[in-house]
């Protein structure tokens, strides 16, 4: 597949949808923001799921600004769930949010998840979470483990999880959940596959996981789809975005 191929969101007459989905750890917009916004527009997503997002003074107002630059709207997170953050086209319909806390552990920075169920057309019903887990591993698994729970809790029968598991995939936590869900890049590459750093690409610590009856028609850094130049994707963050394109089968369950 070529990175022109990827395809475009988009609902089939069976009722199935075709959701694009974009996983980007933005740190806090603290670098070039509309390179920032250039880098998602050109990516034409349905979903962003966002980590680092911005989370203390005015943090609304700049998520506020983000969602309208990229033709975007917010859904959840940012601060209230410590990070993580999603955003949406207009394209699906929100049908519930949740920013989950998880267990704090004294000297480490707090972690959350953004969670909303999304449906696409009449019946095509996604469950997303947006993650950042920690840097110490132990508390990294336990983690991992809450995300399981969490997606079985959004009550949907097709789900995905992105964000920046900060472990790459031979880690403990990486294949703990990628042998309950689907590493959408190992399933489905398209594009680049390390995302850590823009300038030394040479390691995959952000992934796009989707449940078993999710296809995954495309995943990966799309570091040279029509729009993105490197310089942009280097002056945005510290991290590269993960692209990738879903199948939602129609009639998912309530």
């Amino acid at each position: 597949m070529t990175l022109a191929d990827l395809p475009a969101g988009r609902t089939g007459t069976d009722g199935s949808a075709v959701v694009r989905l974009l996983s980007y750890n933005i740190r806090s917009m603290r670098d070039d923001r509309r390179a920032l916004a250039r880098v998602i527009r050109a990516c034409a997503p349905d979903v962003v799921c966002v980590q680092e997002a911005p989370r203390f003074f005015r943090w609304r107002k700049h998520a506020a600004w983000l969602a309208r630059e990229c033709g975007l709207v917010y859904v959840t997170g940012g601060a209230t769930a410590t990070g993580p953050m999603i955003l949406s086209s207009l394209r699906p319909t929100v049908e519930s949010t949740r920013d989950v806390l998880l267990p704090h552990t004294p000297g480490l920075h707090r972690r959350g998840f953004a969670t909303a169920v999304l449906r696409f057309g009449p019946s095509a019903r996604l469950g997303v979470l947006s993650c950042h887990l920690s840097l110490q591993t132990d508390e990294r698994q336990a983690q991992g483990r809450m995300l399981l729970d969490e997606l079985a809790a959004l009550g949907t029968e097709h789900t995905v999880a992105a964000g920046d598991l900060n472990e790459r995939p031979r880690g403990k936590t990486f294949r703990a959940l990628a042998s309950k869900l689907q590493d959408c890049w190992a399933v489905e590459p398209w594009g680049g596959e390390y995302t850590s750093t823009p300038r030394d690409p040479h390691q995959r610590i952000d992934a796009v996981l989707a449940s078993r009856g999710v296809e995954v028609l495309g995943c990966g850094v799309p570091d040279g789809l029509d729009g993105i130049t490197p310089s942009d994707l280097c002056a945005a963050t510290d991290h590269l975005p993960v692209l990738a394109a879903l199948r939602v089968p129609s009639g998912t369950g309530a």
